[in-house]
């Protein structure tokens, strides 16, 4: 009996750690995709955080654009585990977030990532806010990774230029 709970217990552990998350990263826009594809779902439901993590450096940021107190605009970094955090404390409903559209360029091991985005409380529910992201990317010769994304959403008081909702 102890060892049928046992596994019980351990079974997730096992499945989780064998998860293979390497063609996430196999490529600029898997990567990207990735990125917008794991903090998507309906209220309540699981998001596969170790696949988050998975696409970023150990100290990468996620750097929302905010207002202070005062209204002032700033800024916060956080860490992916902060995010987490912050995430899961902060969206009771579903949350859906789409690329509409991308300028990337890239020198050697550094890509950078202009990416529109609209969010979505259901995933047919009508557009919530739009904003870009920046997103930078490291190439180690084997995999990408996040290096920092850094956005600013129309909820800021600034509209998309045309020009990037192409």
């Amino acid at each position: 009996m102890n060892y049928l709970l046992t596994l019980l217990l351990i079974l997730p552990l096992l499945v989780q750690a064998q998860t293979d998350y390497s063609q996430d990263v196999s490529s600029e826009d898997r990567i990207i995709a990735a990125l917008y594809n794991v903090i998507c779902g309906e209220p309540g439901e699981p998001r596969d955080w170790n696949r988050f993590k998975y696409l970023f450096t150990t100290d990468a940021k996620l750097i929302p654009t905010t207002k202070n107190q005062e209204g002032k605009l700033t800024y916060r970094a956080l860490s992916p585990d902060e995010y987490v955090q912050l995430f899961s404390s902060r969206i009771p409903t579903g949350f859906y977030e789409r690329e509409l559209h991308r300028v990337t360029e890239q020198f050697g091991t550094v890509t950078h990532a202009f990416s529109t985005y609209e969010t979505r409380e259901r995933r047919d529910g009508p557009v919530t806010n739009r904003g870009i992201n920046s997103i930078q990317l490291f190439f180690d010769g084997s995999r990408y990774y996040i290096m920092n994304v850094f956005w600013c959403a129309e909820s800021m008081g600034f509209a998309l230029p045309e020009k990037y909702l192409k």
